[in-house]
């Protein structure tokens, strides 16, 4: 029996649905990646599956008594309970009872003790104390202080304390939005262990590319609100889904040819129209519908980098460079380091190493504690935050980009601020809309918009790739290969690296700065390794080589297969005498308006016509489009009556 059933689900917010009769199917053990443009909506599938939102139609069914757990794709912006608390709470009045129980061990007068006596029976009875070993086992499993307060860690830490939440409860279908965001590589490898020997079954949204492979055993997609499965494994589905897509494209073209054809033939006249072929143009109806029901994928992100005039050849030279707060505590010591104008480094450590203080010292936003660092000139920077801190949430796409301009200049060329947004997938409508209804992809592809509109020959990146869709990735690694200034990239997104920089400096997490030619593979080639990896907090097995999950269903094509199912159609009701008597004079009404229309053409035909007074002109076009609309509407009508009545 399936552990999870989505049966024709449909869910609209604007124009088009989100999700327009999807079905899906998960069967236990099985790992799902959903893929999808931003803005598609797989966000808000995960929380029709969690029960978050409430679909317009349609059925989600979990199978009794499985257990759902979530890691959700935001962070607490300001959560001050103790990580124990926060993941005791996976567990509702047990989890409050232990937390209760931890805070109050903690103290020592006798009204506490009074307290932790009654908190001590109650969880006797809900044996808690083997869900307080649970709890502390996780902790420790994966390096978390249980007293550390969640405002006061890092993305990663938080990343994971909500982890240890969802899986805490040993759920039988885990979700999981973007789960490698602000996680380091060590963790993200770390991650994809733990997951690999998770028993459940998974439905995950994820754009990193290496985490997909070595995780999903299938794929479903996404698209204009259908969800279409692949029962292939990442690569396969790349190669899968050009094809279909080039097939989609093939059958638009012929389906709109005879569609064309067929408006030629349904307005030859209205002459013998009883003895007309009425299947055919009960076809002509349904064909038009199709086409006005007709979701076009959307075009592909086209953007430019706005290069600013070329740097010195020196960007900046390191020596013997240190940096250390105020408080004593050493960041970096003893750097060498000499960057120059064209280079691609990327840099690579755990979270906590410094790698943003590295990039500031680099920058001269800092000054170093020790040694030198020299600057070259003519520097124009452009910084890509990873926590969109350069977005205003409350205006709207146009005003966070535009700064009061209407035209921006890209490359010497002006451009409407509103087409410019284009070039980034932003509809009119959407670029009018306030940041804070956008998902994380689009609030990425705004801030890249707003990076690239400003002219410069250093381009900073703090964790670009994250909630970027796979082909919106793909083109900024494009941009920033042929970019010939200088880029400085902070990524744990693996494949990024190897594809994007020409060096990796690593940060050890003693204070040493060490430089390796090439990309993250390059550099584990050449024995690069985290600190966590030789006997550090967390079981990290990044050594073992990521091997493609087997899909969980192969077929013999290894084709794809849709999972939705055709909403059943409501069958249409007898007409009534009143309709009846309308279908009966709406054949006058059409030959009337044809002739009409033909009168009308004759006039316009004339070679005097246009000679005569502009008023007279404009008034006869007038009446002429007028009369054309009418026909139209009024065969509509007689179309849809000769429909009904021959059911």
């Amino acid at each position: 029996m399936p552990l999870l059933t989505l049966d024709s689900v449909s869910l609209a917010y604007g124009m088009h649905p989100l999700l327009d009769h999807a079905s899906l199917v998960i069967d236990a053990g099985e790992r799902v990646c959903l893929l999808g443009r931003n803005g598609e909506g797989k966000s808000t599938l995960l929380k029709i599956v969690s029960g978050e939102v409430t679909p317009d139609g349609g059925t989600v069914r979990l199978d009794d008594g499985a257990v759902l757990a979530v890691l959700p794709q935001n962070l607490p912006s300001d959560d001050t309970r103790t990580a124990y608390d926060v993941v005791s709470g996976a567990f509702p009045e047990t989890g409050e009872l232990l937390a209760e129980f931890h805070r109050l061990s903690q103290q020592a007068d006798d009204a506490s003790l009074e307290r932790m006596t009654k908190v001590q029976e109650r969880l006797e009875a809900l044996d808690g104390w083997r869900l307080d070993q649970k709890v502390t086992t996780i902790l420790g499993q994966y390096g978390i202080d249980p007293d550390r307060r969640l405002n006061t860690l890092s993305g990663g830490w938080q990343r994971r304390v909500l982890l240890a939440r969802a899986l805490v409860a040993e759920p039988d279908i885990l979700l999981l939005d973007e789960p490698t965001n602000h996680l380091d590589v060590p963790a993200i490898a770390w991650l994809e262990e733990a997951l690999s020997q998770f028993r459940g079954a998974m439905l995950f949204v994820s754009h990193d590319r290496a985490f997909i492979r070595r995780m999903a055993t299938r794929i479903v997609e996404l698209d204009r609100g259908k969800l279409v499965s692949f029962a292939a494994t990442y690569d396969r589905y790349l190669e899968l889904k050009e094809k279909a897509l080039e097939e989609e494209e093939r059958q638009n073209a012929l389906f709109d040819k005879r569609l064309k054809q067929e408006e030629a033939w349904i307005r030859q006249g209205i002459k013998a129209r009883r003895t007309r072929n009425m299947g055919r143009v009960r076809a002509l109806k349904a064909m038009r519908e199709e086409h006005r029901q007709r979701r076009v994928r959307g075009g592909t992100a086209s953007f430019a980098v706005e290069e600013a005039d070329r740097s010195g050849k020196l960007v900046v030279e390191a020596r013997g460079a240190g940096f250390a707060y105020p408080d004593g505590s050493q960041v970096i010591r003893d750097m060498e380091l000499t960057v120059l104008r064209g280079d691609k480094i990327g840099l690579v450590g755990e979270n906590g190493t410094g790698k943003t203080t590295l990039v500031r010292l680099l920058l001269g936003d800092l000054k170093p504690t020790e040694g030198s660092i020299r600057l070259g000139t003519n520097l124009e920077v452009a910084y890509f935050d990873q926590l969109r801190g350069e977005l205003d949430l409350e205006r709207n796409a146009l005003d966070n980009l535009s700064e009061g301009r209407e035209f921006i200049e890209i490359n010497g060329q002006s451009k409407h601020v509103l087409g410019y947004l284009q070039e980034f997938l932003f509809t009119p409508e959407r670029a009018r809309s306030p940041v804070r209804v956008f998902s994380g992809g689009e609030r990425a592809r705004l801030l890249l918009a707003k990076l690239f509109s400003k002219p410069a020959n250093i381009l900073v990146l703090d964790e670009p790739t994250n909630d970027l869709d796979v082909e919106t990735l793909e083109l900024l690694e494009e941009q920033l290969s042929e970019f010939k200034g200088t880029v400085i990239v902070i990524s744990h997104d693996r494949e990024f690296l190897d594809n994007v920089v020409t060096e990796t400096i690593f940060l050890d997490g003693t204070c040493k700065v060490r430089e390796y030619v090439g990309g993250y593979s390059d550099w584990r080639r050449q024995g690069g390794r985290f600190p966590s990896e030789q006997g550090g907090n967390r079981p990290d097995k990044q050594d073992k080589q990521s091997k493609s999950a087997e899909p969980a269903r192969k077929d013999a094509e290894g084709g794809t297969a849709s999972s939705g199912k055709a909403p059943a159609r409501a069958k249409p009701a007898k007409l009534s005498y009143k309709l009846k008597l309308e279908l009966e004079q709406l054949p006058a009404r059409i030959e009337a308006l044809e002739q009409e229309v033909a009168e009308l053409q004759d006039t316009i035909s004339a070679p005097e016509f246009y000679s005569g007074p502009a008023d007279e002109v404009a008034a006869t076009l007038q009446k002429l489009t007028e009369a054309e609309q009418s026909l139209e509407q009024t065969i509509e009508r007689w179309m849809e009556l000769e429909e009904q009545a021959g059911q």
